[in-house]
């Protein structure tokens, strides 16, 4: 099963050195497991495109206020819901407050 982990920024999160360090190993165990396929950070504008009928419209970003935008995300590939959410509990821990959203991905 694959889930997509969003986070959405925050005011309140780490930022210390102990933050890389530990998202570092975070990562590193994860990808060693198999379980990581893709992370990164997102750009806070993006390009919002549209069809109606013939017609479509490009519109550059942003487009949502920044406590609604996704700062980055994690794919992830485990056996259960159950690990996606703990893993999203493993990285909550490490940056702090925030929020986070869990999507699952069908092929």
């Amino acid at each position: 099963m694959r889930f997509l982990m969003l986070s959405h920024p925050s005011e309140n999160a780490r930022t210390d050195e102990g933050l890389y360090v530990e998202m570092a190993a975070f990562i590193e165990e994860l990808t060693a497991s198999g379980a990581l396929v893709a992370t990164g950070g997102l750009e806070p504008g993006g390009i919002r495109m549209a069809s109606r009928g013939d017609e479509v419209t490009v519109t550059d970003g942003p487009f949502t206020e920044s406590k609604e935008a996704v700062a980055g995300f994690a794919l992830v590939d485990v056996a259960t819901r159950e690990e996606a959410l703990e893993l999203t509990r493993r990285f909550r821990r490490i940056v702090g407050d925030g929020e986070s959203v869990i999507r699952q991905v069908f092929s």
